[in-house]
């Protein structure tokens, strides 16, 4: 009823050719995509290893091996991931190996890419660029590199009592100024 298989005897072709594919394919998480719901509003940034599907809003940057923005999902901030499906909007720069823009998808920002599809109706402004390894470079999107840059100081008010402080100019330096109309012309020989 029951026999055994001599350990010399090969395995079928089949089963030798699927550790082989599986080894060619980038190493994902096995476990179900982590999803935002359109109900919720993340304030942050996203990183996982796996994949993400976002239907809701996302107020930062978003970090993940696969990623789906829904129909009516919004990131305002950068995408970084290994292949990116845009449905909605996204206001940032997208980096990743495989990005498709679906015919619903509105973006506003800078893509670097391996592979790049656009489907017809898609919306994009900005700059795409072909990248051998986009995920490696830093995003090149002009709301980024104004984030990075220094506020400029901003004036404070000054109390009444701080201006009452304040050395007053010299009395030289209040009189009046003479005008073009005071000036006798010069009459030369």
């Amino acid at each position: 009823m029951f026999s055994s298989k001599s350990k010399d005897t090969p395995p079928p072709p089949a089963m030798q050719s699927a550790p082989a594919a599986q080894q060619k394919r980038p190493m994902r998480s096995s476990s179900a995509p982590s999803i935002i719901s359109g109900d919720l509003v993340v304030t942050g940034t996203l990183s996982s290893t796996g994949d993400i599907q976002i239907d809701g809003k996302v107020e930062g940057n978003v970090h993940s091996a696969g990623l789906v923005i829904g129909d009516k999902a919004f990131i305002e901030g950068d995408v970084a991931a290994e292949d990116v499906t845009v449905r909605g909007r996204v206001k940032g720069a997208i980096r990743a190996r495989k990005v498709l823009l679906a015919s619903t998808c509105h973006v506003e920002g800078d893509i670097l890419h391996e592979a790049f599809a656009v489907e017809t109706g898609a919306f994009f402004e900005g700059n795409c660029r072909h990248a051998d390894n986009p995920l490696a470079q830093a995003p090149t999107n002009a709301a980024y590199q104004q984030q990075q840059q220094p506020a400029a100081p901003v004036a404070q008010p000054v109390a009444a009592a701080q201006v009452a402080q304040m050395p007053r100019p010299a009395a030289a330096d209040t009189a009046p100024r003479p005008s073009a109309a005071t000036f006798a012309p010069i009459k030369t020989g």
